[in-house]
């Protein structure tokens, strides 16, 4: 078989040209490709819902990959083995209701089981602002990661979506564009992004739930997003609540599409 370079780089162009322009109107789009922004989803996608998700960096999975301090094994409760079983990721009883998976494992599967529900994820793409139309979110602004980090004036382009997911972790991106550049405020007790606070892994394992809701019109907040912007503490290498947050984000967001 003869290989030719130009038939390969045309493949690639064209399949990705058509991909993207497949999602210039969505449903939902999420940023950020943690746990809770790919569990978000994927039960979108399972929903039919058309959703699409942009993550900055290379590879997908947020800080799970890493588990903690590289040790590469996360703990969930009971209610996020829950999740795990959905996507049939071994776990392991650890001490009453404590359980083991492999971070590797776990990625992939989750990663792996939303795209073939029909999620589509953009790597190596920047969400740098957002679309308002009259005081609310109604698309986001992407530009290449590599555009930023090169600090390259070079223009972005747009795509629209119905609602957006911020599922960025403790940057809280999506959420810090909007309180810097529109003019109001946001659904939090003071207007503002609250700050993320300390390690207690009990109170945010919870808190990352309840604070799961819209933070802007238009805008949820997912994950460590979640209790940065409403003002809880982090939890470390523990994911149900990353994993439940996601799921979470999804089905309130069902209800108003």
């Amino acid at each position: 078989m003869k290989l030719d370079e130009i038939v390969i780089s045309r493949a690639i162009i064209e399949r990705y040209t058509n991909k993207l322009l497949s999602c210039l109107n969505n449903d939902v789009a999420i940023v950020g490709g943690g746990p809770a922004g790919l569990v978000a989803g994927y039960f979108l996608a399972k929903a039919g819902k058309n959703v699409v998700l942009f993550d900055k960096k290379l590879s997908i999975g947020g800080g799970m990959w890493g588990g903690g301090m590289m040790f590469n094994e996360i703990v969930v409760q009971e209610e996020g083995k829950k999740i795990l079983d959905l996507f049939d990721i071994e776990t392991k009883k650890w001490q009453e209701d404590y359980y083991t998976a492999d971070s590797i494992e776990s990625v992939s599967a989750i990663c792996f089981k939303a795209i073939k529900a029909g999620l589509k994820i953009f790597n190596l793409i920047t969400v740098e602002d957002v679309v308002i139309r009259e005081n609310r979110v109604d698309g986001l602004v992407i530009n290449w990661t590599s555009v930023e980090m090169a600090g390259l004036h070079v223009d972005p382009l747009t795509i629209k979506a119905k609602f957006i997911i911020d599922a960025t972790g403790h940057d809280t991106e999506v959420i810090a564009v909007i309180q810097k550049k529109v003019d109001t405020k946001l659904l939090t007790p003071s207007g503002k992004i609250e700050g993320e606070k300390s390690m207690w892994a009990e109170i945010a394992e919870q808190k990352t739930i309840e604070n799961t809701k819209e933070a802007f019109p238009g805008v949820f907040v997912a994950g460590m997003a979640a209790n940065a912007t409403f003002g809880s503490f982090r939890m470390g290498p523990i994911f149900g609540g990353m994993l439940l947050s996601g799921k979470k984000a999804a089905e309130l967001i069902i209800e108003r599409l």
